[in-house]
């Protein structure tokens, strides 16, 4: 199986820009504050660290249905921790997800501590944080409008 999932993001000015993608609603997003970013934005940061709850969120739903376990709430947050690497620059060193899980009958508890680990360790996004990046650049010159639109040499 493979699914593509693709997006889009245009500078907007600063250090912003905004983030598409099909059928879904636009983000602004931002460097943080503390990089000269704007305040009230998305950062890359949250957006990495929201990818690993929701991701672990929708896994944990989807192994909790189907072992049937009923619950009445499910709510998680996380903490990601930006530090400086030695000869490797900046990197989110940790993720702590802190799930908070309200089931319906309390002979679940030792089953749904087991349906929490099996959502860890089958979050696919948690799985492929070290995902290999490709950039295929295109780079034009600013010029009077001509079809098609020569490219500078690579």
């Amino acid at each position: 199986m493979t699914f593509v999932y693709e997006t889009e993001i245009e500078w907007t000015g600063e250090r912003a820009g905004r983030l598409r993608a099909p059928h879904l609603p636009p983000l602004e997003v931002s460097a943080p504050p503390e990089f000269d970013g704007r305040e009230g934005a998305w950062t890359p940061e949250h957006l990495y660290v929201g990818a690993v709850a929701s991701c672990f969120m929708t896994t944990f739903l989807a192994i909790a249905r189907n072992s049937k376990l009923e619950f009445a709430s499910f709510a998680t947050t996380a903490s990601g921790k930006l530090e400086k690497v030695p000869e490797a620059g900046l990197q989110m060193t940790e993720i702590v997800l802190k799930p908070r899980l309200v089931i319906h009958s309390i002979g679940d508890v030792d089953r749904a501590r087991r349906i929490i680990e099996k959502a860890e360790k089958n979050c696919l996004i948690s799985n492929s944080i070290k995902t290999a990046i490709r950039v295929t650049p295109e780079i034009y010159h600013h010029q009077d409008p001509v079809f098609p639109c020569p490219t500078l040499p690579a």
